[in-house]
Parts: structure tokens; C-alpha cells; sequence
């Protein structure tokens, strides 16, 4: 009998990740959003033909919308085709989207993707409340990681 917790994590698998996002952001609060697609997109989507990089979200007359999602053609399509840059609607609870609207209007943060997952076989995409680092931030944080990967490879070593 196969194991449900297996079959669970297999569904919400990552199809694409913005590891940039880490980089560049200090990433605060991640809310998970279903998208708008059309078909073309979501059998696109299913043979990971996407890309997160450089992509955002925006809050327009109190609806969210992800902008740079670059989502290419399907390979078997016909005559039916998507634009692989269009802007596409976020689905949320309307309480969500004024606690966005809220944050990124008053204080100034980001919305960025952070990954895009099926989940029940829908797609999802988690979208975190960030706020931009600055150049030294960047090195900081890169400086612990090797600080910390030294101090694992000491203790390693001592054994």
C-alpha cells in the first residue's frame, strides 16, 4: 500500500523556485495564492517550461496581479497559444488582500514569488511580503553561511 504522506509530498513537488528572492530579499510573511491560467499555461506549467526570476507581484484596484512569470509554449500546442508574459490574476481570500494591500502600500515592501507547486492538482504559487536588501545585507548573510560551514567542517574534522 503506498504511503499517503509520500504520495502528499510528491503532489506539492516545487516546479519552479525563485532562489533569487532569497537573495535579494528579506522575506517576511508567505501567503499561498492559486493563479488565473489558461490551458496552454498549466500543460506548460506541467513540463516545468517556467521561470520565476525577475518576477513580482502588484496590488491594481484591489485585486493582485504577477507580473515577469515567464511561462513558454507548450510543446503539443495547435493553434491555441499563450502570451508567456502576461500579466496573471492571484487568487486570495479578499481579507489576504487587504492585509497586502495594507503592508506593501504603507511600509513600503515587495511582493515576490517565491515558488509555483501543484497542489491537488492546482496550481499554486507561494507569495512572500519582502523587503529589499541592501548590497551589505547580501554580504552578511553570505558571510554567516561560510562562517557556519566552517565551523560544521571543524566539528567534522574533530571526530
Amino acid at each position: 500500500m503506498p504511503n499517503p504522506a509520500t504520495d502528499r509530498e510528491k503532489a506539492q513537488a516545487s516546479i519552479a523556485e525563485n532562489r533569487k528572492a532569497h537573495h535579494d530579499y528579506h522575506l517576511l510573511e508567505t501567503f499561498e495564492a492559486g493563479i488565473a491560467l489558461l490551458g496552454t499555461e498549466v500543460k506548460a506549467i506541467r513540463e516545468r517550461r517556467v521561470n520565476l526570476r525577475d518576477s513580482f507581484a502588484r496590488v491594481e484596484d484591489g485585486e493582485i496581479f504577477l507580473y515577469n512569470v515567464n511561462i513558454s509554449s507548450y510543446s503539443h500546442r495547435g493553434y491555441a497559444d499563450h502570451e508567456p508574459l502576461r500579466r496573471r490574476k492571484l487568487l486570495l481570500h479578499r481579507q489576504e488582500i487587504r492585509k497586502l494591500i495594507g503592508k506593501t502600500v504603507e511600509r513600503g515592501m515587495t511582493l515576490v514569488p517565491v515558488r509555483l507547486y501543484f497542489k491537488n492538482g492546482r496550481v499554486k504559487v507561494a507569495v512572500s511580503l519582502a523587503k529589499g536588501k541592501k548590497e551589505y545585507d547580501k554580504r552578511e548573510t553570505v558571510k554567516r553561511r561560510e562562517t557556519d560551514r566552517e565551523t560544521r567542517a571543524a566539528i567534522k574534522a574533530r571526530r
